[in-house]
């Protein structure tokens, strides 16, 4: 096959490029230049995609032997993931930058371009496994459906800012580095294949601030907006600059005036961009076992399955952090019809449409049927898995905690 092997400088993708070379495959190398900063370089672990990634990149593609060229998405990733970024946190959201350069940029404009020039499909140095299996279908036929699953790496395991690539997409990537169990196996080939990147640092935190200041970042870009910080009971406790720079479940950085009466911890509950108003309140008000997804998306195969509408999985809503059992369905448009069972009327208790997204694109609703989860606020990316298995991915459009029944 022809595969463009997406090369940002780190070991990861000089290793999987190498895989594919390895394996038979025609490779080419590219690096994708995203910032508009052509002088922006690394602080230690901090950024990525700087000159001195890309000089890296080059260097692993003459020892592999492949072509190598950059391609400037640079305007393509401003426009789309430091846009979202921006405007997501403007309304009161909580993005997730990573999944949308996944969405737009890895999975979008690189892989679209490749497919223009000829390629069967894209390279990358995520920590993912795809795998094939042929399935029957309810009209008793046959087919290959392909799955994606975690990597058996745990610690680097990327499966969740990937699930949003879909179906589709899936079906043009390759990641090579799928079997490595442990980072010092890849660090290992690399310095075996004599790749100086062998013992680079990872990259980490959100590529388009090095610096680590998101809130920095966020006023530079979208200007002081001073505003009151309430309680629960809309008592003035302190001030802000931007109600942008918050995020629900937050407990450092807000500066209060006075304590709680009882003397506990406040954390933001809730972000009010209409008012330019912080709401804080006890830990308690941060756990949730309700989730309305919008934006969904599912695996092939997951959904006709599921004729029942209700199914029991796992749902994960950080990139790291510990999935929980759940009953989940699709609704809106393009769900099976499903059935009357448990959750059929609105999860608040109120019978209306519990997705709380938009009736008219594909939504996802989501029981928790164990620990309740803390601190889930709208815009993150909610995965749903069966063991390994993405089943599917939502955008969170609003997280609640159900009333008791009495």
């Amino acid at each position: 096959m022809r595969v463009l092997a997406a090369m940002s400088g780190g070991v990861d993708s000089a290793v999987a490029a190498a895989l594919a070379v390895e394996a038979g495959h025609d490779v080419v190398g590219v690096h994708m230049a995203l910032s508009r900063n052509r002088d922006q370089f690394r602080s230690g672990s901090r950024g990525c995609c700087s000159i001195e990634d890309a000089g890296d990149a080059r260097r692993a593609a003459d020892v592999l032997g492949i072509p190598y060229y950059v391609w400037d998405l640079s305007e393509r990733f401003e426009d789309t993931v430091v846009a979202d970024f921006l405007s997501e946190y403007e309304a009161g959201r909580t993005p997730n930058p990573c999944v949308r350069c996944n969405e737009h940029i890895k999975f979008e404009a690189l892989l679209d371009k490749a497919t223009a020039l000829g390629f069967d499909a894209v390279a990358t140095g995520h920590y993912a496994q795809i795998t094939t299996r042929e399935v029957t279908a309810p009209d008793g036929g046959g087919r290959t459906v392909r799955e994606l699953h975690r990597s058996p790496n745990d610690a680097k395991d990327q499966s969740y800012v990937l699930a949003v690539a879909g179906p589709d997409r899936l079906a043009r990537a390759m990641f090579p580095l799928g079997a490595f169990a442990s980072k010092d196996e890849v660090r290992a080939e690399a310095a075996r294949r004599g790749l100086s990147v062998s013992a680079k640092p990872d990259s980490y935190d959100i590529c388009f601030v090095a610096d680590g200041d998101t809130r920095g970042f966020l006023q530079s870009r979208l200007g002081s907006r001073p505003g009151e910080v309430v309680d629960v009971d809309g008592e003035v406790v302190g001030a802000h600059d931007g109600a942008y720079a918050f995020t629900v479940g937050q407990r450092r950085g807000l500066a209060l005036g006075r304590p709680a009466t009882d003397g506990k911890a406040r954390y933001v509950v809730d972000v009010q961009p209409a008012t330019n108003t912080v709401v804080v309140g006890p830990a308690e008000l941060l756990s949730v076992d309700r989730i309305a997804g919008e934006k969904a998306l599912w695996f092939d195969g997951v959904l006709e399955h599921e004729p029942d509408g209700w199914f029991d999985a796992e749902v994960q809503v950080r990139a790291h952090g510990a999935p929980v059992p759940a009953r989940v369905r699709a609704s809106g448009a393009g769900a099976p019809e499903a059935g009357a069972g448990a959750g059929a009327a609105g999860a608040d208790g109120s019978g209306a449409d519990a997705s709380g997204a938009d009736a008219v694109g594909p939504a996802m609703e989501i029981e928790l049927t164990g620990t309740p989860l803390r601190g889930v606020a709208p815009g993150q990316s909610v995965v749903v898995y069966r063991g390994t298995r993405v089943l599917g991915q939502a955008t969170v459009a609003r997280a609640w905690r159900a009333p008791a029944v009495s």
